[in-house]
């Protein structure tokens, strides 16, 4: 595995990006604007278009902050670690590369995984109970996130296999003591979980700090509520769009048109 800076040769330029690269840019600026960043570090992933090399994902170059990132910026990355397209020049995170390699070839059906390093987010995921079914938000997540017990910076290809195991079929996973994570048939469904999970942790750590007793809620009213969730999910996945996303891509490309470059 090489996940190093590729020659000038290979490094190229990007006068038409993809719509998928457009795409993709636009999640990240839009996690910039939401303040879901941390500096250079965490990353976003989406298989490459087909012309690129099938077998690859894009994802963010190393050093590049998610609010200067756009579509022929992302680097294409196969999962051996060789660097197919590199406009940047300075390769890739390694621990990004074992986060999405390891979900981008265990997963078919998963498009793009986005990774996270919030302050709510590492709050809740190093709490021993994570996240918990007190409001509308983190309902969605009852019983549908998967856990990942920490094993430091993930620079060890080995952990790969414990990641895809934690995960399962699941879309969303809390690491512990690290983050959140989440993935989608599409960018936008990666994207909206995403969104809505750190609302969720959010609001968690609000009700603790409040000093007040938490309301519980009844199990049978957790998973119904849930349940509704998914099937408005399966209203929009696939080629359907959602209403939800493509308001947030306006918001993306109206307040940061060169993210399409």
């Amino acid at each position: 595995m090489s996940i190093s800076t590729p020659s000038l040769s290979s490094r190229g330029s990007a006068s038409q990006p993809a719509a998928e690269r457009v795409e993709l840019a636009a999640a990240y600026r839009l996690v910039a604007h939401l303040k879901m960043d941390d500096s250079i570090f965490t990353h976003i992933s989406a298989r490459a278009p087909a012309e690129e090399g099938g077998h690859a994902f894009l994802i963010n170059p190393y050093g590049m902050r998610f609010d200067e990132v756009t579509a022929s910026s992302l680097v294409t990355v196969d999962l051996e670690g060789n660097i197919l397209r590199d406009t940047f020049g300075a390769g890739i995170n390694k621990a990004g590369f074992t986060i999405h390699s390891a979900i981008h070839e265990a997963r078919p059906d998963i498009h793009c995984v986005l990774h996270t390093h919030t302050v709510a987010g590492v709050a809740i995921s190093s709490m021993e109970d994570g996240l918990l079914p007190l409001n509308q938000w983190s309902l969605q997540f009852h019983n549908r996130t998967a856990y990942h017990d920490y094993e430091g910076i993930a620079l060890n290809l080995e952990e790969r296999a414990r990641l895809v195991r934690d995960l399962g079929s699941r879309k969303v996973m809390i690491l512990r003591n690290h983050g959140l994570l989440t993935c989608g048939a599409t960018v936008g469904e990666a994207f909206i979980l995403m969104h809505n999970l750190e609302r969720a942790c959010k609001a968690q750590l609000a009700i603790m700090s409040s000093g007040g007793k938490p309301r519980k809620l009844a199990a049978d009213l957790c998973e119904m509520t849930a349940a509704q969730y998914e099937e408005w999910g399966k209203l929009h996945s696939g080629n359907v769009p959602s209403p939800e996303w493509e308001a947030f891509q306006r918001l993306a490309l109206q307040t940061y048109p060169d993210l399409a470059n």
